[in-house]
């Protein structure tokens, strides 16, 4: 697990390429802090920060072919890299390393472009052609490692985090105030932009080759379900096992200590279970002073029934504010997820005594684990209600009390799938987050499209039912742009290594052919799952519900310093140039008088604010 930047800029020699290839490095050093390395031709420079996991010696990085044409700057693991190793060896290429990166190099030397398709890991890299002075990045299939880039004129930056290309002597810092409305109502951009001007991601999934000034980009993965009924529940359920525990068999592998992070919930259970049968693994778990949000003592419980050594810690509510800003600072655009905080501390404590940690990101999205998947089975017999007779009783119900029962449900059942898309406005309402803008940056996101019109093209390309096609929507956004970049930017900022065994391309190939009624019920998710889980686990952690990372906030934010400390900022002269600061202080006036809480809307507020003063003081 590393980093990388890089640059070509074959045009301006007015700057010199060797120093500013090491600041970007300098700037995510954070991500390998055991060697760095350089590779600089006047056009071109590679950057390259390393935490060694494999080949601890010998592997470092940049990396080149035989013939010294290609380099290669890696980020992530291959877990099949011996096997395609050995087909290398077997083809004529030597190595010079016994670390998993160089698979790549050579292999694409072999297969061009089609070694994306023999990796079985999570990825993001650059390869550089000395010769034609062509540049090939590409992403993993599901979005694991991160991959930046900013293009302009005929210079192209990149790199594994943001920060590194702003180190740049000639990178743009400008905020794409444009966007910020469709940030307030889904914590991401579901998209390749950025809230940096100029800075795209390239997306999960994807490649990119930049020659003589001009990028061409390509897909290379597109996750489609395509259901099996005829395996019964029982079979997928062993199949499941199976698949699990060879996939943390080979997510295990590494020449340094691998430990499991360990909530309270099915999945990170099942992979600390699995591990536990091939090594000692440690297990690592943070919770609150508060009980009742605590996952401290269902962990400990847990493991002590099946022999797990665990360590937990307590984090409280003055770690929890001091470390905002590091975390905003860290996630390189602004998150308001509150779970990143505790993750930031859990992955600091785990960094203490291990480099790797196995983590249980995506059981959701692949095998149906959300709340609001059964709403489409509910919503399943009204669909067939004609829509005018739909708009019309929803239009009678925005005139109910709110709480009046039903009278959500009315007014969604209004919609198709792509316009009532949970995620769409999973933070603030559109209408709200335009109002919420100071005015003048209001009326400019208000020439944007909605949230529901940046999804129409995405549901159209999805061919499934409902549920299936939130499902794959989760996958190439929410998971992609909230779960798995905080997964990384936390871990990485304590030099910590995290992997994801529900991730991988073999378990994707089985959870894909579930049929909906393995996944999803009226009063069950992840069915298929849990079924795999009660032949290991005790039936109370089999059978838990989806409860998420649940974090004391809503309760802090109406408690003392906390909610000063909050108003201060939300009422800054900051705040003043983004937000109509009369709302965000009714929004903490309702919220502290209770019982309603609008805790998501003013952490996201809080969070961008703290965001921008890293980035932009």
């Amino acid at each position: 697990m590393c980093g990388f930047v890089g640059f070509i800029d074959e045009n301006d020699q007015t700057y010199d390429h060797r120093a500013a290839i090491v600041a970007m490095a300098d700037a995510i050093a954070h991500r390998g802090p055991d060697s760095e390395g350089y590779f600089e031709d006047g056009r071109a420079a590679l950057g390259f920060r390393r935490l060694a996991i494999i080949d601890l010696a010998g592997a470092n990085q940049p990396l080149y072919n035989e013939n010294r044409s290609l380099v290669l700057v890696f980020n992530g693991e291959i877990y099949n890299y011996r096997e395609l190793r050995r087909q290398l060896i077997a083809a004529g290429h030597a190595f010079s390393t016994q670390g998993d990166a160089e698979v790549v190099l050579h292999g694409f030397e072999r297969w061009g472009a089609g070694v994306l398709d023999r990796l079985r890991g999570m990825f993001a890299f650059a390869l550089y052609d000395t010769a034609t002075g062509e540049l090939f990045c590409a992403r993993d299939a599901f979005g694991i490692k991160p991959l930046y880039y900013a293009a302009e004129g005929d210079r192209i930056l990149f790199g594994s985090e943001i920060k590194g290309l702003l180190a740049h002597p000639h990178a743009r810092r400008s905020l794409n105030e444009r966007r910020l409305a469709h940030w307030l109502c889904m914590e991401y951009l579901p998209d390749e932009e950025t809230l940096f001007e100029g800075v795209r991601k390239l997306p999960a999934g994807h490649w990119l080759r930049w020659r003589n000034g001009r990028a061409e980009r390509g897909r290379w993965f597109v996750p489609r379900f395509a259901p099996d009924a005829g395996r019964s529940l029982e079979e997928s359920a062993e199949a499941i096992e199976a698949a699990l525990r060879e996939s943390v068999a080979a997510h295990a592998i590494a020449d340094v200590d691998v430990g499991c992070f360990l909530s309270a919930g099915v999945d990170s259970s099942l992979v600390a279970r699995e591990a536990a049968r091939i090594m000692e693994a440690r297990t690592f778990t943070i919770g609150w002073g508060e009980g009742r949000f605590s996952e401290l003592e269902a962990a400990a419980t847990f493991a002590r029934a099946t022999g797990l050594p665990n360590e937990g810690r307590i984090l409280g509510a003055e770690q929890f504010f001091a470390s905002v800003p590091a975390v905003q600072y860290a996630m390189d655009e602004p998150l308001p997820n509150p779970s990143a905080v505790p993750l930031y501390h859990l992955c600091a404590m785990a960094a203490e005594s291990v480099k790797v940690v196995l983590s249980g990101e995506g059981a959701d999205e692949l095998f149906g684990g959300y709340p609001y998947y059964q709403e489409c089975l509910a919503f399943a017999p009204y669909m067939t209600v004609p829509a005018p007779a739909r708009r019309a009783l929803a239009a009678a119900a925005r005139r109910l009390p709110e709480g009046t029962h039903g009278r959500r449900f009315l007014m969604r059942g209004a919609h198709p799938l792509p316009e009532r898309y949970i995620r769409l406005e999973y933070n603030f309402p559109w209408a709200e987050a335009l109002d919420l803008l100071a005015p003048e940056l209001g009326a400019r996101c208000a020439a944007a499209p909605t949230p529901w019109e940046l999804a129409a093209p995405l549901f159209a390309e999805i061919e499934a039912d409902e549920i299936t096609a939130m499902q794959t929507a989760d996958i190439l956004t929410w998971m992609q742009q909230d779960i798995l970049l905080k997964a990384d930017k936390m871990s990485m900022a304590s030099s910590l290594e995290l992997r994801v065994p529900f991730l991988d391309r073999e378990v994707f190939a089985l959870a894909s052919t579930l049929p909906v009624s393995q996944r999803v019920s009226r009063r069950e998710t992840k069915i298929a799952l849990r079924a795999a889980a009660a032949r290991t686990l005790p039936q109370a952690t089999a059978a838990m519900p989806k409860q998420g990372f649940v974090t004391p906030l809503a309760q802090w934010l109406r408690e003392e310093p906390w909610h000063s400390q909050v108003r201060e900022v939300l009422n800054s002269e900051r705040a003043r140039r983004f937000f109509r600061t009369d709302r965000l202080n009714a929004l903490l006036d309702e919220h502290q008088r209770g019982p309603r809480s609008h805790m998501k809307k003013i952490w996201s507020a809080y969070c961008f604010l703290n965001w921008h003063e890293q980035y932009f003081s």
